[in-house]
């Protein structure tokens, strides 16, 4: 028997709708703006050479993922999401 959970995924849902009704960004740009700092970063072209050759990628590329990862998720949970959202003082450097 299954149980639901109030506040769950219809609470996430409504904020996300939320978001889109009042024209500021949505988790969606935050996501979008994260993938675009990690396609920069040369991360995929490495995590590629690193399936290609068995050659381990640099550690600091796996951390700055992580690093973009925390910040993305950090950035989407904010209500309102900020309208700066793409500044380089919310992300890590890389």
């Amino acid at each position: 028997m299954f149980k639901v959970i109030e506040g769950g995924r219809g609470q996430a849902m409504h904020m996300v709708e939320r978001s889109d009704e009042g024209g500021g960004p949505s988790r969606d740009d935050v996501r979008r703006e994260a993938a675009r700092r990690l396609s920069e970063s040369g991360y995929h072209l490495s995590r590629m050479r690193e399936f290609a050759t068995g050659v381990p990628m640099l550690a600091s590329l796996q951390y700055l993922s992580l690093q973009i990862d925390f910040a993305a998720e950090s950035l989407s949970r904010l209500d309102p999401i900020p309208e700066d959202f793409r500044a380089d003082g919310y992300w890590p450097a890389g």
